[in-house]
């Protein structure tokens, strides 16, 4: 069975004050075993109430979660004690036990267990050896740094053999080298103990530097999902636009758009870029075809997961007729998105108009309805 998680119609509310509140909506997801799989979502979206789900700490109002095949918000008892074995936990603010060294720290989920000492010894050695933490065996978590206490966290949830990893804004805490150190480790713990990893965050460079396929969630529910790249390379909802704008400065803000405007007069439109398998100079082929000019304006270009992608913002010159022949001679080749208005719709609607700011990336252009302006220019 390749599956290890499957959220299947969860729903989930809670009683605030009197009043029903949906924390969780009808949310369809699949994790696949061995997969790094992260949920993106801003405060309030619904993702550590769904990630609580997974080892029985929050049940579903409606629906059903399954965990390697068992129905596990159907578990109770024993069944659920055993079941949670198999599902490791990190969390934000580490949760150690502040009176035990370190290791006694990962050696207490193992007493639990009723592990034998000797195998609680050698485990616990191999661990401190894989997060790198041998000369802090006997230290206090008050005698460590951020970065410390959550290698020292990540070795606790790993200390009974987990098939699962679940992590709860695990970096949120932590500066940005520590970040990525301790990002390092957990794409080690996938690969070299081969452990599924579902991840909860606000920070969408995790997402971006871990996950191999992130859902976005918002107001309680899923409103997309995919590959890491599919999200990052060509967002479809509002909600993950802002998330990937905030890492990736691709296309121009209104403001960075005034800018270019005042320099810039010509037509200017977005090409989507993204891997090829050709050098062939498109832009400037397109260009001589129809006897226009160019100049590249804005953005750039950034690798993920071995590909290529990004936007560039291009200028183009010339007699309107042109400019629309080349246009349909890039979207030959290219994603284009315009930035403005046809041009029977600009002299309609009068001086302003290349003012308005960018077009959503992957919208197709305008309508000939000037409302629909206000409708796709990037928020």
């Amino acid at each position: 069975m390749n599956t290890a998680i499957v959220f299947e119609d969860v729903s989930k509310t809670f009683e605030v004050k009197g009043r029903a509140f949906e924390a969780l909506r009808h949310v369809d997801l699949t994790v696949e075993r061995g997969e790094i799989f992260g949920i993106v979502g801003y405060s309030g979206a619904g993702k550590s109430t769904l990630l609580r789900t997974v080892n029985a700490l929050e049940r579903p109002t409606r629906g059903r979660v399954i965990v390697d095949g068992l129905e596990i918000s159907a578990l109770a008892g024993q069944a659920l004690y055993a079941a949670r074995q198999r599902i490791g936990m990190i969390f934000q603010q580490f949760n150690l036990l502040e009176s035990r060294t370190v290791y006694k720290n990962i050696a207490y989920p193992l007493k639990l267990a009723k592990v034998p000492d000797a195998e609680i010894l050698d485990r616990v050695e191999e661990l401190l050896a894989f997060v790198g933490l041998s000369d802090k065996a006997l230290a206090y978590p008050s005698q460590l740094s951020g970065g410390q206490k959550q290698r020292v966290g990540i070795a606790r949830a790993l200390a009974t053999r987990p098939e699962i990893l679940i992590s709860d804004e695990a970096t949120s805490a932590l500066d940005p080298q520590t970040t990525g150190e301790v990002l390092e480790l957990l794409r080690r713990v996938n690969e070299e103990y081969g452990l599924t990893i579902l991840l909860v965050t606000h920070e969408i460079d995790v997402i971006r530097e871990l996950a191999d396929r992130v859902a976005v969630m918002e107001d309680g529910e899923v409103v997309e999902q995919g590959s890491v790249y599919e999200v990052f390379s060509a967002p479809r909802t509002a909600t993950a636009r802002r998330f990937v704008s905030s890492v990736l400065h691709h296309i121009p803000s209104e403001e960075v758009l005034a800018k270019i405007r005042a320099v810039h007069h010509g037509r200017l439109v977005q090409l989507h870029v993204e891997d090829r398998d050709t050098n062939h100079p498109f832009l400037s082929q397109v260009a001589r075809d129809n006897d226009i000019d160019f100049n590249v304006v804005f953005g750039g270009v950034d690798e993920l997961q071995g590909r290529l992608f990004g936007s560039l913002t291009v200028e183009l010159l010339g007699p309107d007729d042109r400019v629309d022949a080349a246009i349909d001679g890039l979207r030959a080749t290219a994603t284009v998105t315009a930035i403005d208005p046809a041009p029977a719709l600009r002299q309609a609607q009068g001086p302003g108009v290349g003012q308005q700011g960018p077009i959503v990336e992957g919208y197709e252009p305008l309508a000939e309805d000037p409302n629909t302006l206000k409708e796709h220019t990037h928020a």
